[in-house]
Formats: C-alpha cells, sequence, structure tokens
C-alpha cells in the first residue's frame, strides 16, 4: 500500500542506507550496489527507532526476540518470557497467551503499565492473571542463558523469586533506542538530545538550517498517529501555517481485550503537577453497550478541574474505550465543560451512552 502511494506521488524512492557527509548532503549505500550522493534544498528526517536490548551477561548470546521477530513467528512458543511491561510487551505478551503459549511478564517497576495509574494499573494486572499469565513485579533481568528458541533461562533480580525463569522463547520489549548514530547528523549540524533524541523547537525545525525531524527520533510520544500530526505541523508551516507541537492533546490507546484508552491528565500526572482535580467514576458494568457484549471488565474514570467544569483528563478500561475517548477528545478539543456531554443524547446501546451514566454523578474531590 505504501509503496503504491509513492508511485503515485511522482516522488523517487531509494533503497538504501543513507549517511550525511555535509549539510543536507547524503552519501546513500545503495540496497542492490553503489553508492549515490544526494544534495537537497530541504531535508526531513524520519529516522525512527529501534527495540532497545539491553547489555546485560548473556542476552545478545541467546538470541531474544524483539517485536519483529515475535510478529514474524511461524511457530507457537511453549512457554514465552515477556520482559517489560509497557504497551509492546503487554498487547503481544496477551495475544500469545490467547493463542495458547505459557507467558510469564517480568516488569522491573512496582506495576504494569508504568505510565497510568495505580488503580489502572491494578485493573491489568487483575486481567493477566485472569487469564493465567504469571507476572513478576519489581523485578529486574540481569542476563540470560541458552538460546530463544529452543530453551532459555531469564537470571533475575526480585522479591520472592529463584532468580531463574525458564522458558522456551524470550521476548525483549523494554523500550526504543532512536536511529540516530553513526549516520554523521554531527556533519550536518544536527545537534542530538542527551537521550540521543534529534533536538528540535515546537515546530519541529532542528539545530541545522532547513532541516526538519519528525516521528520518533524526534522525542515525539511514540504513536503512529502523533508521527502523522508531526508530519502536518511540519507540511502546513511549509505553506504559510503556524501549526506547533506544543500543547498538543495525545490520544493514547494500549489495544489489550478490553482496551485501555487515555486523554489528557491521568490522577498521577495531575497530583505531579499540582493541579487540583475532581473525579467522577462508573464501572463499565453500568454501562449498558457492555451487557450486550457480555464484557463487563472495566472502568471509566474522568478528572474535572477542582475550581471549573473543565475536563481534564479521561481514562476507559474496557470495551470500545478508545471510541468512548474520541468522544471526550472532541469534547475537550473545542473547550466544552463536562456538563455539555452529560446534557448529550447518545444513542442506546453504545458505548458512548456510557458518559451519560458517568456524567450524571457528583464530582468529588481528590484527597
Amino acid at each position: 500500500m505504501h509503496l503504491d502511494r509513492y508511485r503515485a506521488s511522482g516522488a523517487e524512492l531509494i533503497m538504501g542506507q543513507a549517511r550525511f557527509t555535509a549539510p543536507r548532503t547524503v552519501e546513500v549505500e545503495l540496497a542492490d550496489g553503489g553508492i549515490r550522493r544526494i544534495r537537497g534544498d530541504r531535508v526531513f528526517l524520519n529516522l525512527g527507532t529501534h527495540a532497545t536490548v539491553p547489555d546485560l551477561p548473556g542476552l545478545a548470546a541467546a538470541r531474544p526476540m524483539t517485536h519483529v521477530e515475535l510478529l514474524d513467528l511461524d511457530r507457537l512458543p511453549g512457554h514465552l518470557i515477556v520482559v517489560g511491561g509497557g504497551y509492546v510487551g503487554l498487547e503481544l505478551a496477551q495475544a500469545m497467551r490467547r493463542f495458547g503459549a505459557r507467558l510469564t511478564v517480568i516488569e522491573q517497576g512496582p506495576q504494569l503499565a508504568g505510565g497510568e495509574d495505580a488503580d489502572v494499573a491494578a485493573a491489568v494486572l487483575d486481567l493477566f492473571r485472569d487469564e493465567g499469565i504469571d507476572v513478576l513485579l519489581r523485578t529486574r533481568l540481569v542476563g540470560a542463558e541458552g538460546t530463544s528458541g529452543q530453551e532459555v533461562r531469564a537470571l533475575t533480580d526480585g522479591p520472592g523469586d529463584a532468580g531463574i525463569v525458564t522458558g522456551t522463547d524470550l521476548f525483549v520489549a523494554v523500550g526504543r533506542t532512536p536511529n540516530t548514530e553513526g549516520i554523521g547528523l554531527e556533519l550536518a549540524g544536527i545537534e542530538l538530545t542527551g537521550s540521543g533524541y534529534v533536538k528540535v523547537d515546537e515546530h519541529l525545525a532542528t539545530t541545522a538550517e532547513r532541516v526538519w525531524a519528525m516521528g520518533e527520533c524526534a522525542g515525539s510520544p511514540q504513536f503512529t498517529h502523533v508521527a502523522f500530526d508531526d508530519f502536518r505541523v511540519v507540511r502546513d508551516n511549509l505553506h504559510g501555517g503556524t501549526r506547533s507541537t506544543a500543547g498538543r492533546l495525545v490520544p493514547s490507546c494500549m489495544f489489550l481485550d478490553p482496551e485501555l484508552a487515555r486523554i489528557g491528565c491521568s490522577e498521577t500526572e495531575a497530583s505531579r503537577r499540582g493541579i487540583g482535580y475532581r473525579l467522577l467514576t462508573l464501572p463499565m458494568a453500568a454501562v449498558l453497550r457492555t451487557r450486550t457484549l457480555s464484557e463487563p471488565r472495566g472502568f471509566l474514570k474522568m478528572l474535572v478541574a477542582a475550581d471549573s467544569d473543565q475536563i481534564l483528563g479521561f481514562t476507559a478500561f474496557g470495551a470500545e474505550a478508545s471510541e468512548l475517548m474520541a468522544a471526550v477528545q472532541v469534547a475537550m478539543m473545542a473547550g466544552l465543560p463536562y456538563t455539555a456531554l452529560r446534557a448529550g443524547i447518545f444513542t442506546h446501546p453504545t458505548a458512548a451512552e456510557g458518559l451519560t451514566f458517568l456524567l450524571s454523578g457528583t464530582p468529588t474531590t481528590a484527597q
């Protein structure tokens, strides 16, 4: 599909490894042989990231999988050990469990989904345990023995653990590393942040003249929809617009079953930033749509400003959570108070109808 779009656009697509040799100048080692040198009036960096594999004793030799290899498997692992309790690790762990694999998830933090509120993380943990997934929290991977795909041993350091988890396959999902090393960015005047991402301003301009960076390499939130918005920021500004990444309202969704979706502030973030808020909560079982789907697990919660009816954030863990979030997102983009949603008439029985019940209560002041 993407190749067809390239061809239709008239753009030239060159497959190869590029490296800067001077400002706005790259040398490309072509995939089919040969070298090509290209200089442009404008340069746009869309370098992306790759899965991080920690430098731990025996880990590289154990040949662990990243999401790339896991998605390409033509067999079912007998016992898959997943290192990392974030988006990638949790989504693929649940999928593999439902295919029939035995699963153990190792997470060094105190909870799964480390960026979410404690009650959200607890609900995800309950889901995983109900599905027969073993979860080890506060447990670090310190090394590995054996070979993934045959027999592999994850050496761990954590409470209540013998220190070794034995399985057939090892999958590492502990974060992403920007693809910015070894491509001569310094020769083009392009500076990096301390964590290796391309340094950009709110318009995604780099430190080099007429060079922009977009997507994960620019340190943007690591979602496809954010990379697309980065493109729109750069495109519109090149055509006289004033778009910016500052203050963007970025939605997120962890595609578990059921989904976990959030827009705006979580309780944890609001507390950290000293933002006063009131809270509205509702179990998903009270949303009539979940009765028709026989999927009552989860809950909804909305943060409302302490001194106004402004919506600060919304979290949904349950069936069709992403669609529910989108409705709240539109209201937040329009600056509507939560009472405007409360007054709405939503189709019965839809997930959005749950907003009627959530918002009919009285917001409680956070403790």
